[in-house]
């Protein structure tokens, strides 16, 4: 899918070098959870719901049943999807009442090629959602075919936030990165609770300022945000934006900071790109980054808070879309400490992470497989 203070969020990070290159261990076993899927690219759970959906990107939402995509359907959008490449149905996200509201929010491709966030409202029996309660909350314009972002999720604070890619094709062509007008490579952040469709929410940089930027705005300098995670009890905001010629990133920051800049396109990773321009204000730069001898295109990041594994509480871990190897590392008090690629072998091309009702975690490949993370992870 090629596409901590607030002095310590701007501190220069521990670069990842050879000579901090992760250390092989033992002790996690993937375990095939299921099998099938059509090139999933999300999995996660609703409030109150002990099924496990999972996202399949030509436009489908199923759930796992004994080990195989359920036979129903729990959302059907072929229809209004256009698929191919990284266009389809790319995101998922279940508002925090669902269990009083029945609230399902998406994020796909239309059939224009532009982004659509909509929502809708499970039927009476939560077997489906109703096509009939279809509400349009954001559409964005795309003007290629890749970096289209995709995920979306609801964080401490209740809102809506969505990432969006830079609108695609290379290098940033249109400048959208750092346009503070333009929502692409952005993540925005949106109250749906109140407002029609939804009102901007307070703490939002440009809320007031609308001449200075859009309001939706949460950060900006993204490239291609495709999946990132709330931490929930480190409130914190961990982001993989896919890099460009040489360079994956994982970002971690508090969930509270606003308006911070993520560098793209003046700077890819921890490294300039382009031509030569300022450093952005309120940059804040990857805590990890590696570079195209190692993948292509990074897949993460999700803090570990389930309870199999105790001794990884907090560690965060990520894969490559090419190599498919499973890494992980914890960041304290801003450094970077336990840097660990598990010896699990090649997962397959990770499309995403998600977690269970019990916070334990999974690998989504995109060939179908699904993959859940256990074993012992004796402390190193």
């Amino acid at each position: 899918m090629r596409g901590a203070s607030c002095a310590l969020l701007l501190s220069s990070p521990l670069r990842v070098h050879a000579a901090d290159a992760f250390t092989r261990a033992g002790g996690i076993t993937p375990v095939v959870a299921a099998d099938g899927f059509d090139h999933p690219v999300f999995l996660g759970t609703a409030p109150g719901d002990a099924r496990l959906f999972v996202v399949e990107q030509p436009g489908r939402v199923r759930w796992i049943e004994n080990g195989k995509p359920s036979v129903a359907v729990f959302a059907e959008l072929t229809s209004e999807v256009r698929y191919g490449g990284e266009r389809g149905l790319l995101g998922l996200a279940f508002h925090p009442a669902f269990e009083h509201n029945g609230f399902v929010f998406v994020n796909y491709t239309d059939k224009s090629g532009d982004t659509q966030i909509m929502r809708y409202t499970v039927k009476r029996d939560r077997s489906a959602i109703d096509p009939a309660s279809a509400k349009r909350i954001l559409r964005v314009k795309q003007p290629f075919a890749n970096h289209n972002g995709g995920h979306l999720a609801f964080g401490p604070d209740g809102m809506l936030y969505v990432g969006m890619g830079d609108g695609g094709a290379g290098g940033d062509p249109m400048g959208n990165g750092q346009n503070r007008h333009a929502l692409l490579g952005k993540m925005l952040r949106i109250d749906v609770d109140h407002g029609e469709p939804y009102a901007i929410p307070a703490g939002n940089p440009f809320r007031n300022r609308a001449r200075d930027g859009a309001p939706e705005i949460w950060s900006l300098g993204m490239r291609n945000p495709w999946r990132w995670s709330f931490d929930f009890e480190g409130r914190r905001l961990i982001i993989a934006d896919v890099g460009q010629n040489k360079y994956e990133e994982v970002n971690v920051v508090d969930a509270s900071k606003g308006g911070l800049n993520y560098g793209w396109s003046v700077r890819e990773g921890l490294h300039a790109f382009g031509w030569p321009r300022p450093r952005p204000a309120n940059l804040v730069e990857p805590v990890v980054e590696y570079d195209h001898t190692e993948g292509c295109s990074v897949t993460g990041g999700y803090a570990y808070r389930g309870r199999a594994m105790p001794r990884l509480a907090g560690a965060i871990f990520f894969s490559d879309f090419c190599s498919g190897w499973l890494r992980s590392f914890r960041y304290e008090n801003g450094r970077v400490t336990d840097r660990t690629e598990w010896n699990v072998g090649t997962l397959g091309n990770v499309s995403s992470f998600g977690e269970d009702a019990n916070r334990e975690l999974y690998a989504v490949t995109h060939s179908g497989r699904i993959w859940k993370l256990t074993g012992a992870a004796a402390a190193r």
